[in-house]
Parts: C-alpha cells; structure tokens; sequence
C-alpha cells in the first residue's frame, strides 16, 4: 500500500530562522550596529575621541540618521520578518495611538517636567541658583520639543525600546524585571555619546552609573505610562520628548552645579528615582501591566491580532 509523501517543509532563509528564534537579541544587535556604524566618523573625529584628524559640521547630523538607522529600523527589521505585515500594521497603529484619556496626556507633557523640576530644586543651593524665567523660555521649550519628537530620541527611539522591546520582555519577564533588563540596554546604546565633544556627560565613571540609574529609572516610569495607555507608543514619546526636553531646560534655570554638573544627571535620578519607586511600591511592581493585559492582550488575542497572539503565547510559556 503505497504512503502518501509528506509536504515538503517550507525553506526558511537562515537570517530569518535565528532572527524568529531570538527576536529580542536579534533586535537589540541591530539597534546597536546600525547606530554605532553610523556613529563611528563622528565619534574617530575632533568632535568625538579625537583618534583621527577630522571635523566637520556636517557629521552631528550622524546622530539622528544613526538612532533612525538603530532602534527605529531594528524594529520594523525584526517585527517584519518574524510576524509579517500584520505586526507591522499592530507597531505602526499602536505609534499613532492617541485615545488614551486626558491625564496621560497631562502626565507625559506637563507632569514629567514637574518631576525633574522638583527634582532640582530640592537640591541644596538650587532655589538660590535660580536664573530667572527669560521670554524665551517657553519658545524655546517649544521649539527643543518638537527637535526631541522627531530627531532627539523621541520617535526614532521610542518605536525600538517601548513599541518592539518592552512588550517581548513584560512578556518573558514581567513589567519590573522587564524594565529592569531595558533600563541597562538603552544605557549602553548611549555609549558612544558619552566621548562626543559637544554632549554634556564626560565619560567618567560616576556620571555613567548617574546615567544608568537615569535610564532604570526612566524605564520604569516609561513602562507605567506605556502599560496605562493601552501599549500607546505615542504617549511614550511625548513623555521621552519630555523628558530630554525638561533635561536641557534646566541648565538655562539653575545655575548651582549641583544642578548642572555630571551632565544634569542628578535632577533626573532624584526626581524620576523616588517617582518610580513609588510606582513599584503602590503598584507591587506590575506598573499597570494587568491593564494592559485587560485592553490590549486579551481583547487582541480573541480577535486574531498576530502580533499579540504571539506575545500572550510567550507569557503562559
């Protein structure tokens, strides 16, 4: 009796079966690469390590194109290839979600600059310091946000780090131990910045472990925002957009170095540090992680939504 002959299994692209298999890592050494490469004249240049005898102005426009080219591209990368169009269409809604309520809204544009604000003027010496509040200040807060949303971390930074990465790791991992795990990475993805002339963070040991818990700390609020807005990616970066934006005003409010110094790190580690230990204490470390599970993962899975079948897939592993 003659046996029917098994289908032939589908070929599967080598790049393809390892970037399936490990997303997550697959993601985060695209996101390094393509930033570094792109980084790598200004950083060799007069401007960055001084290692070669070149400058040019042109080369500070390396740094948008390198984070568009690293974790922005390393999303898209990696989500087409291991979900197809479908995750494609979920990432792209998920960045122009915008019906989230009101006070998400008020936290991510007005009550994180409160943060680091209080953060800074709890600081001895900072009230004393105060500068004064100049009629360019708001237009320039204006102006350095909009730069932010688009070229300065917001946008081309965001999709990466909350809209691929987060989810994957609240997954695997939880909200805390996930954020815990991102916190670190998107640290070291900042690296090459810390040798670059014009950046205000000298490479010293103490203002990277003040920028590390910075990101830890950011994470962690970030991913609370994240999980009450319905996974909204555009809600992260207005609240990213706030937070470099905040970051780069107080150094024209507050003259004390306490404020200033090791890059204006500490307002943000002061500030941002006790609201997200708060967050994990009043939230028991889920950062509203079950919300997001409520309107997001389950109503999505029962639909079919790929993207989100594979995430909640990964979680009852």
């Amino acid at each position: 009796m003659a046996t029917q002959a098994s289908a032939a299994p589908p070929v599967v692209g080598i790049h393809e079966n390892v970037l399936a298999r490990h997303p997550l890592i697959s993601f985060i050494i695209i996101a390094f690469a393509g930033t570094w490469l792109v980084e790598l004249p200004l950083l060799l240049s007069k401007d960055g390590a001084g290692l070669l005898p070149f400058s040019s102005p042109l080369l500070i426009w390396t740094l948008p194109v390198g984070v568009y080219l690293g974790p922005f591209l390393a999303a898209f990368v990696v989500t087409g290839i291991t979900e197809g169009r479908a995750g494609i269409r979920h990432l792209l809604r998920r960045i122009v979600l915008w019906r989230v309520g009101l006070r998400w809204y008020l936290f991510a544009l007005i009550g994180i600059p409160l943060i680091l604000l209080l953060g800074a003027i709890v600081l001895p010496g900072a009230l004393a310091s105060f500068q004064g509040l100049a009629l360019t200040i708001v237009p320039g807060y204006l102006w350095t946000f909009a730069y932010v949303v688009l070229l300065g971390g917001g946008l081309n930074e965001e999709v990466g780090w909350r809209g691929f990465a987060l989810p994957r790791l609240q997954a695997l991992h939880g909200p805390l131990v996930g954020s815990l795990i991102l916190g670190p990475v998107w640290a070291l993805w900042h690296l090459p910045l810390f040798f670059m002339l014009f950046w205000d963070t000298p490479p010293s040991m103490l203002n990277f472990v003040l920028f590390l818990l910075a990101c830890i700390f950011n994470t962690i609020m970030l991913t609370w925002l994240f999980n009450n807005t319905k996974g909204s990616v555009l809600l992260t970066i207005l609240g990213h957009s706030s937070i470099n934006t905040t970051y780069a005003t107080l150094a024209l409010l507050y003259s004390a170095s306490i404020v200033t110094g090791h890059g204006g790190l500490v307002p943000i580690v002061i500030g941002v540090g006790a609201v997200s230990v708060l967050l994990v204490v009043l939230t028991r470390g889920r950062l509203g992680y079950q919300r997001y599970r409520q309107d997001v993962l389950v109503p999505a899975t029962a639909h079919g939504n790929i993207a989100d079948e594979i995430i909640e897939g990964q979680e009852g592993a």
